[in-house]
């Protein structure tokens, strides 16, 4: 065990500083965030301060090797949750993103973060620098950091972001977790049938041979299928390959991804589900930027990388040119024939009263809760679908291979 000096910030952003023993830097930094704290610097058995750049030829190689890593949207939002308290502690932003860089829990953002700093201590803004790292910074984030330095409430516009960033991660959750189990049943269920085909009814075949008989047309299809499935599964799964290759490469078209987009939109039950998810996205993304001064058509030029469909994306277009002749945004919102009439009505009540950000984000709240109550409902009527079809296809092999000892004990006697 050794002592280590440390310097934190309080979730307030009070400053506290002192000594504990641990065996290693990371034990430190876990036990301080157990307790709510945010680690500012750490030395090991010394008082706190220097900056210790020693490092910094080798952090910069490293930076610049993860000039395009990408970063996973929990540890965004924990880095700009902590940068946003760093800040309204006091400390300066070069300090703030010294820590960070140092106690970052996976190199991607530990080097994304190292270069960042060195870009804002060659003069560049903040905003200027991230915009540089776009698979791990978003035109979304971006733009709102910009907008809280041209209004002097950074810290303010980063604790939005982070939490923008986990609802919308929240929500992504939800999803998954729904379709955890159904998924599962699937995998099972589909194992189990190829097991069946490809190793317990070749030692029917066997036996059904030897006897020798006219089988039922059940049982000749099963080992059929079974045989087929034995001698050309390498060709099936080429085949399934190739063609999900071709439909990938078609889909990635402006025509096929059209195509593909208006389809989604289009179907029974899942359509309007997928709906609701874009307009819930459109509402906070659109919502979060306005709130934190992004002007309205900048916000609706980022909304559109945002909402992930291309059906959805050309309408905002058109409602982007009708906003800027100042036709407002609710009306061209509803000629696009896209969006529920009451997300409508509430971005109508929003322009009429003067806080459309607020309505836009009670739209997204809703339409989040009603995605995440349709998709626990449909996956909860999924799983016993899965298991009626996965049993009526189990059922029905046993059922072949039944009829086929049956008739062949009917020849026997």
């Amino acid at each position: 065990m050794a002592q280590f000096s440390y310097r934190a910030t309080t979730a307030e952003g009070q400053i506290i500083e002192g000594v504990i023993e641990a065996d290693a830097e990371t034990s430190v930094v876990n036990s301080l965030r157990g307790q709510g704290y945010i680690p500012i610097h750490i030395n090991r058995g010394a008082v706190v301060g220097g900056r210790g750049v020693s490092a910094w030829p080798a952090q910069l190689r490293e930076a610049l090797a993860g000039w395009h890593a990408r970063v996973g949207s929990h540890d965004l939002m924990l880095f700009t949750r902590e940068l946003a308290t760093l800040l309204k502690a006091g400390l300066p932003l070069d300090r703030c993103l010294q820590s960070l860089a140092t106690l970052a829990e996976i190199d991607a953002l530990k080097t994304i973060v190292r270069r960042v700093l060195l870009d804002v201590q060659e003069g560049k803004s903040l905003s200027d620098a991230l915009a540089g790292h776009p698979r791990a910074f978003p035109p979304l984030y971006v733009n709102m950091v910009k907008a809280g330095e041209a209004g002097g409430v950074l810290e303010m516009i980063l604790e939005r972001l982070a939490d923008y960033l986990e609802q919308s991660q929240a929500v992504r959750d939800e999803v998954r977790s729904a379709m955890v189990y159904p998924l599962f049943l699937v995998g099972v269920g589909g194992l189990m049938v190829v097991v069946m085909l490809t190793y317990v009814l070749p030692k029917f075949a066997v036996l059904f041979n030897d006897l020798g008989g006219q089988l039922p047309t059940s049982t000749q299809l099963v080992m059929s299928m079974s045989a087929a499935l034995r001698a050309y599964w390498w060709g099936m799964a080429l085949a399934v390959l190739v063609l999900f290759v071709a439909f990938r490469r078609w889909a990635a078209t402006v025509g096929g991804r059209m195509t593909v987009d208006r389809f989604k939109l289009r179907m029974p039950v899942l359509g309007d589900l997928l709906t609701k998810i874009q307009v819930a996205r459109f509402a906070r993304t659109l919502g979060t930027m306005l709130k934190s001064g992004v002007p309205l058509i900048r916000s609706l030029e980022i909304v559109k990388a945002v909402v992930g469909n291309v059906v959805i994306g050309r309408a905002l277009t058109s409602v982007q040119h009708d906003v800027s002749e100042g036709k407002g945004l609710a009306a061209p919102l509803e000629r696009t024939g896209v969006f529920p009439s009451m997300a409508l009505q509430m971005v109508g009540v929003g322009e009429e009263t003067g806080r459309l950000d607020e309505m836009l984000l009670v739209v997204s709240d809703h339409y989040d809760r009603d995605v995440t109550n349709s998709i626990r409902s449909l996956m909860s009527l999924v799983g016993p679908v899965v298991l009626i079809t996965i049993a009526a296809v189990v059922g029905f092999i046993i059922m072949a291979v039944m009829s086929a000892i049956f008739s062949v004990n009917e020849l026997i006697e």
